[in-house]
């Protein structure tokens, strides 16, 4: 329960980093914010990718929709750009249902989740991106919510308090987070569907890549296709974001025209290399290998000699040089792996 008031109810490039010009700027603009809207799936067959998902999915909505209920509440996880918030989407669509979108950080207090769930319809899609970083107090509010579809409250204070509960819409549910672990047991449990979403092998990139082509007007072969696939580290928000990189430089340079040349040509520009390492991964490296000629060293140290924060190197650059082998966490601290120096064109040291 929670105490309200009236008032709160109803309100190919190489491994070396080129030199020449800087990047293409992708600060998102709202042209871009339209362009993206416009390339996110709308239906299950239009998703690519994400096969056994899709599957569980296309069941649980056709079975939802014999039974005229609405569909049990989802929770949707991995790590970022991997197509969470596009799914959302593709649930509302299929389930014909109006999708309301917001985030844990924006409910700050539990009025704010009572102004939503009071305004929702029957059937509508409520979709919570980074649910784990909802507060306890909201948390609370939220469990009836999911279970009864019902609202418990307490207006006023001391002995003119009194409790009211309220009756929702019956809703679903769709969460999103890119930290499992951090969700609460009771609030994962009120879960009936849960999703782990896994990175994009590049063929699906490549797909990806040859549907928003042709949404965006691209001509744009398949060996190009691949080329921008196999450096999007197996992430559609990625592969979209390095296709309209080739797409301004093909316009430049090329008559619009992308060939796999002109893609690799492209991606060297904006300083891509052919393990889709950008300059701040080949920063890291360089700074693993040779500024402390691949000696352990601690996180705060890394960050501080390549100027960036701590945790943001922590949680966007690290996990992708993990996985190819390029760096590992030791008790120590971090240290360049041997595939590293060799990316690189350098000798490893002897030890």
């Amino acid at each position: 329960m929670w105490e309200a008031t009236e008032d709160d109810l109803f309100s190919d490039a190489g491994s070396s980093v080129p030199a020449g010009p800087r990047p293409v700027t992708t600060e998102l603009t709202a042209d871009d914010i339209a362009i993206d809207r416009a390339l996110r799936p709308k239906t299950l067959d239009e998703y690519c990718g994400q096969r056994r998902i899709k599957e569980g999915l296309r069941v649980l909505i056709e079975a939802a929709k014999l039974r005229n209920e609405p569909l049990d509440h989802v929770i949707f996880s991995g790590p970022p750009g991997l197509g969470k918030t596009t799914l959302a989407g593709v649930v509302a669509t299929e389930m014909g249902g109006r999708l309301r979108t917001t985030s844990g950080p924006a409910i700050e207090r539990t009025g704010d989740l009572a102004a939503i769930l009071t305004n929702l319809e029957e059937g509508d899609i409520l979709f919570v991106d980074e649910i784990h970083r909802l507060n306890h107090q909201v948390e609370e509010v939220l469990y009836p919510a999911m279970e009864d579809f019902a609202l418990d409250i307490i207006i006023g204070k001391g002995p003119a308090a009194r409790s009211v509960r309220l009756d929702l819409p019956r809703f679903t549910l769709v969460g999103a987070t890119t930290r499992m672990g951090l969700l609460t047991g009771p609030l994962r449990d009120r879960f009936g569907v849960s999703y782990h979403l896994d990175y994009y092998d590049n063929d699906e990139l490549a797909q990806i890549v040859m549907r928003s082509a042709r949404i965006l007007d691209v001509q744009i072969d398949e060996d190009a296709a691949q080329q921008v696939a196999s450096r999007s580290r197996g992430t559609p928000r990625l592969a979209n974001r390095l296709l309209k990189l080739v797409r301004a430089y093909a316009l430049v340079n090329a008559d619009g025209q992308i060939t796999s040349d002109v893609a690799a040509e492209a991606l060297a520009f904006n300083r891509i290399d052919a393990l889709g390492l950008d300059w701040m991964d080949l920063k890291i490296l360089h700074a693993l290998t040779q500024t402390f000629a691949g000696r352990p060293v601690g996180l705060a140290t890394v960050a501080s000699a390549v100027g960036e924060d701590p945790s943001t190197l922590e949680d966007v650059y690290e996990p992708y040089l993990m996985q190819q082998g390029l760096m590992v966490r030791t008790p120590r601290g971090r240290q360049a792996t041997v595939a590293a120096f060799e990316h690189l064109g350098l000798t490893p040291p002897t030890q």
